[in-house]
């Protein structure tokens, strides 16, 4: 009996779904079964750099340790990009799409106070001055993670259909040597304008980032805006110097500041449509006057504007400048105003977060939820901007902790609860294999 050729086709598609499936569920057993037999190195590995971390920027004894085991591997290494970052690509053997993977490695200029064996005594320079250096946000968790990532899937190299690309980047909390209004190497945005991201050029791109506040072990995700914008705001008041008891001689920039603080309130409250997403405008800083008895010649301030939509992002530059140039000029003052575009909203790409949910839930074994909006700022969004992308949180805080207690990212107490490094590993190791058997790519 001849079969039609639909018939044909349909028992063909069924094969290729089941050899599909087949394939999936050995590499996820492969993984979990890698995960666990690396924990030790993987642990480790990120206690040595929790003792040892370094500023953006100036990640050397981090990138090497990178690249001295990425090279271990055979896999091909590129180093120095973006100044302190490190590229690694592995190429399957079979063919098929090209995935990218990210862990950042800068540490922040804070001390650490946990009693931990492998707590860090490092200093550093930031901004002209000696600090002392913590890994207060996590990220030698997520360089240790990824580390164990690439080993676990280069041992997967003879059925691994496609590329893999791992991003290990410096200065994602901004450079060290910071200057104001000047020229500054952010990471992310400095890699993507040195080409990361064209050769290879990755379908889709991926990041994790370990988290306060949730459980450990637990992954929190969200499609669409996750993380706001983080935009500079400087502003210099200039008015007129005179004697404190004649301010009628003078223009009064402390006077007119104050007004424009309480302006830029209005911004959001009147003039910003937050029904679909928050926005803010901050100021965090005042600096003007030398005596009690004199109305000084200007006042700085500066601030920061966070919002979750490109469109909503530049109505508040417009309108943060009108308000504080027209309240001035009010007072009979002038106000120089300067923006400086720093982070963009991080955007999960919805079709591709859909996709890879049945991945997350496997390697947090079903802990799974939803993650509320950020209003932190992430430099994975350059790469985000450039290709399809998913970023989630990994939770580290211990289960038995009060949550709303557990000292956040970036304070001295920040702590990660290590049983959790393992999930991230499964999480990014299936990530890469699961789009690379399943996928033929996500259009943005």
């Amino acid at each position: 009996m001849q079969l039609t050729r639909l018939t044909q086709a349909l028992l063909l598609s069924l094969v290729a779904g089941h050899a599909a499936a087949a394939t999936l569920d050995s590499s996820r057993e492969h993984i979990a079964a890698q995960a666990k037999a690396l924990e030790p190195e993987l642990l480790k590995t990120r206690r040595d750099l929790h003792a040892h971390p370094e500023l953006g920027n100036s990640e050397k004894r981090t990138s090497e340790l990178v690249a001295k085991q990425l090279k271990a591997l055979g896999l091909e290494v590129k180093t120095n990009v973006a100044r302190t970052g490190v590229v690694a690509v592995l190429k399957g053997a079979l063919p098929g799409p090209t995935v990218a993977l990210r862990a950042d490695m800068d540490a922040l200029p804070v001390k650490e106070v946990a009693d931990l064996p492998f707590a860090s005594q490092a200093k550093g320079t930031y901004l002209d001055k000696q600090v002392d250096v913590m890994h207060a946000c996590g990220h030698d968790a997520h360089t240790a993670i990824l580390l164990s990532t690439a080993k676990i899937l280069t041992g997967m190299r003879d059925t691994l259909p496609g590329t893999v690309v791992f991003y290990f980047q410096p200065a994602e909390e901004g450079p060290s040597d910071f200057i104001p209004d000047g020229k500054n190497t952010w990471g992310a945005k400095m890699m993507v304008e040195e080409g990361v991201m064209k050769s290879p050029k990755p379908d889709a791109v991926f990041g994790l980032h370990v988290w306060a506040g949730v459980p450990a072990g637990q992954i929190a995700y969200r499609p669409g805006a996750t993380l706001a914008s983080s935009d500079d705001l400087r502003i210099k008041i200039l008015g007129k110097q005179t004697h404190a008891g004649r301010p009628w001689d003078g223009i009064d920039p402390i006077t007119v500041g104050a007004q424009t603080i309480v302006g830029l309130q209005t911004v959001v409250s009147r003039r910003t449509d937050i029904s679909s997403y928050p926005s803010v405008v901050s100021i965090g800083t005042i600096n003007g006057g030398t005596r009690y008895n004199i109305i000084p010649e200007s006042v700085d301030m500066s601030g920061t504007i966070r919002s979750y939509d490109y469109g909503i992002r530049q109505k508040l530059h417009a309108d943060v400048r009108q308000t504080i140039e027209k309240i001035a000029e009010s007072g009979g003052a002038k106000a120089d105003v300067t923006i400086i575009e720093k982070y963009d909203p991080t955007i999960n790409n919805p079709a591709l977060t859909e996709k890879m949910l049945p991945t997350l839930k496997w390697a947090a074994k079903d802990d799974v939820v939803n993650a509320p909006l950020v209003g932190g700022a992430e430099d994975f969004s350059f790469f985000a901007k450039e290709v399809p992308g998913l970023f989630v949180f990994l939770g580290v805080t211990p289960r038995d902790q009060d949550m709303g207690k557990a000292a956040p990212n970036h304070n001295p107490g920040f702590f990660v609860d290590e049983s959790a490094l393992v999930v991230g590993v499964r999480t990014m190791a299936s990530l890469a294999t699961d789009y690379l058997y399943g996928s033929t790519g996500v259009s943005k």
